[in-house]
């Protein structure tokens, strides 16, 4: 078989450290390719480090099909419980991961709840049950952050706070805290200043950043007002589900285009390699 290398499936999780990777390469080299690499088809998706040093050395693999593959976002699903089982794997990838997680199953949720039919009437209902059983499974619910972040071994915070950092920080400050040079705590404060400003700090080193991390969070300090006193409207996640629904929806449309043209992409990786 002609295994196919899918390069966004490669790049889904992030790459090795030079480091981690001299150290696959030492294992393989004196102990061999003890794990299977993972197929979907003809397309690799699991094991693209090992297939390569593999493939360098003339290293025999062996391969396993999983059969619970029946979809892009299945193999998606797949990856990420795979690495966040990962000793390896740090923080702020735990949170990018259980956020990836948490929008395709959002997405598979209002998929679901557009397609699903129109209540039935009263009659209508209690003839279906006579012959059908209860779909309720149809328009589950995907977990909440907390249930995603405990899943992570993160708290709730620490994943709000990763959320902050890929939608504000500009690239070097995402690059800064995935290296490790800053916080997760840090990368949001300063991810909170305009981009030009996050760019300036991050190039100018880890001492800069971590300066400019603690005056922003020093004045946030400084202009916090009194606290009051907590009505009913105010009240933490009253208007989540209603807030999360409408943002889902606006997003359905836009992953679905791009769950397409991958799916056609690997459909022509495997006519091209059949």
């Amino acid at each position: 078989m002609d295994i196919v290398v899918n390069q966004e499936l490669k790049a889904y999780i992030d790459p090795l450290t030079p480091e981690e990777h001299e150290s696959l390469e030492r294992s393989l080299l004196a102990e061999g390719c003890r794990d299977a690499l993972v197929l979907w088809g003809n397309v690799l998706v699991d094991g693209h480090n090992r297939y390569g040093i593999c493939q360098q050395h003339g290293l025999p693999f062996q391969t396993v099909q999983n059969p619970r593959f029946q979809s892009i976002e299945d193999v998606h699903l797949w990856m990420i419980d795979q690495h966040l089982g990962r000793r390896s794997v740090s923080d702020f990838q735990r949170g990018v991961l259980a956020l990836r997680k948490r929008e395709i199953l959002a997405q598979r949720s209002a998929v679901q709840v557009a397609a699903a039919p129109e209540p039935a009437t009263e009659h209508e209902g209690e003839a279906a049950s006579a012959d059908e059983p209860a779909t309720a499974a149809a328009t589950e619910r995907p977990p909440s952050r907390e249930a995603l972040a405990r899943e992570a071994k993160l708290s709730g915070n620490q994943v709000a706070l990763i959320e902050k950092i890929q939608k504000q920080a500009a690239p070097e400050v995402v690059a800064a805290v995935r290296s490790g040079v800053i916080s997760i705590n840090a990368a949001a404060a300063v991810s909170s200043l305009p981009e030009e400003e996050q760019r300036e700090a991050a190039l100018a080193g880890s001492k800069e950043l971590k300066e400019v991390a603690r005056r922003v969070r020093e004045s946030k300090r400084k202009e916090k007002p009194a606290k009051e006193p907590i009505t009913a409207s105010a009240e933490p996640g009253i208007d989540d589900d209603a807030d999360e629904l409408t943002r889902l929806r606006r997003q359905v449309a836009q992953l679905q285009e791009e769950n397409a043209a991958l799916r056609k992409e690997l459909a022509d990786l495997r006519a091209a390699s059949a």
